[in-house]
């Protein structure tokens, strides 16, 4: 019993040794490859409709005998048949209208009117920001539709992904088209959410109907990047609004001044620095801070009224967050879907394809990331098993 005890205590300490030289190793792996040039990814494609159609070929085979599931097969097999012929008519009936535009342009050019470049009156449309009214641009009217995803945090993490899928959706989407992009996010960091609704109103410019899916949250920032869509959709319990801006951060003076620590800070300029976390904070500084706070503020509101001049921002920018049905009462969304109700109900009128930038990852990354993953679910595990055993101790 005795040797057992002492082998078994060798083994612990072993793997204890062995699972620190792999955290270690991995943490030095994942630096060292964020510290290089991020590596170039790829856009992967996925064809929705095929999805939903398995899914429901899986379910009706296992409710269905099997004469009635072929018979439903072929009526289905017949109807796609139709769909896809009806389609590509549609597209060589849109095709043939392009010459008859391009007579009509060059008419305008023989007259003394002149006639913006493209180029030109994209730049135009999204300076205006001129918004689409619900119904302009039906949903039976767009035979293809994009669907990209942005899950936000604090930095806005996703932007990176998110301006390649835009970039790589405007390269084939035509007018008749339509964006989707479910989004969550409960905001963050002004300018890289400004950049990030930047990304959106891209769409807007090229003259291409954008809808935003709100399943959880669009919060702040993420508000910011939905209000820039042409129509708006919201689960019933999805949190929307908090149109304001929040800055917060500690003091350590007093701290320091009580250890006999003195902290020096040198500057250039009056405002380059209004307050700090370690020196004395003046009531100037404070009053300027604040002033910068509302200055963002108001640019927000103007931000949010160009792009949904039919809300009262006034009433709505007060830093308040609002569920689905409230949302939808003062004018935060335009209506309460899910963004799976939306795009099925979609999948039956259009294509769908799910767009979506993979950034690629070489060994010592994966490996790296992998160790970290398996590190953060042992303690997941080690503190859930430590809740128990201490509520078994009660």
């Amino acid at each position: 019993m005795e040797f057992i005890s002492e082998y078994g205590l060798f083994l612990a300490k072993v793997v204890t040794m062995v699972a620190v030289l792999l955290v270690v190793i991995g943490f030095v792996v994942a630096n060292r490859e964020h510290l290089k040039e991020r590596s170039q990814g790829h856009i992967r494609v996925s064809h929705l409709n095929e999805r939903y159609e398995a899914m429901k070929d899986a379910l009706l085979e296992a409710v269905m005998d099997k004469r009635e599931f072929h018979r439903v097969k072929k009526q289905q097999a017949k109807e796609h048949k139709a769909a896809a012929k009806a389609l590509q008519d549609k597209h060589k009936a849109r095709r043939k209208q392009k010459p008859a535009q391009s007579v009509r342009r060059a008419d305008l050019e023989s007259t003394d009117t002149p006639v913006p470049e493209q180029g030109e009156a994209d730049a135009e449309a999204g300076d205006q920001h001129t918004p689409t009214k619900a119904g302009d641009r039906g949903d039976e009217d767009a035979s293809r539709v994009f669907v990209a995803h942005f899950d936000g945090d604090i930095k806005a993490s996703a932007l990176s992904q998110l301006r390649e899928e835009i970039t790589g959706i405007l390269q084939v989407a035509e007018p008749a088209d339509e964006v989707v992009v479910c989004l969550q996010s409960p905001g963050g960091m002004v300018a890289n959410y400004g950049l990030a609704a930047s990304q959106l109103a891209r769409v807007r410019s090229a003259g291409i109907k954008l809808t935003i899916a709100v399943d959880t949250v669009a919060a702040s920032g993420g508000y910011m990047m939905a209000c820039v869509a042409d129509r708006i959709i919201a689960a019933p319990f999805a949190m929307l609004g908090s149109i304001g801006v929040l800055a917060q951060l500690p003091n350590f003076h007093r701290l320091l001044k009580r250890h006999d620590v003195d902290f020096e800070l040198f500057t250039a300029g009056e405002y380059k620095r209004t307050v700090t976390m370690f020196g004395e904070n003046t009531e100037e500084g404070r009053e300027k801070f604040q002033s910068d706070l509302e200055d963002i503020h108001v640019l927000f509101q103007h931000f949010v009224a160009e792009y949904r001049p039919q809300l009262d921002v006034a009433s709505v920018a007060t830093g308040e967050v609002w569920f689905g049905q409230r949302a939808l009462e003062l004018g935060l969304v335009d209506e309460l879907k899910t963004s799976d109700e939306y795009l099925t109900g979609r999948a039956r009128d259009a294509e769908l394809y799910l767009v979506e930038y993979k950034e690629r990852r070489n060994i010592a990354k994966k490996m790296g990331l992998a160790v970290q993953t398996g590190v953060e679910a042992a303690l997941v595990r080690l503190f859930s098993r430590l809740a128990a055993w201490r509520h078994q101790a009660q």
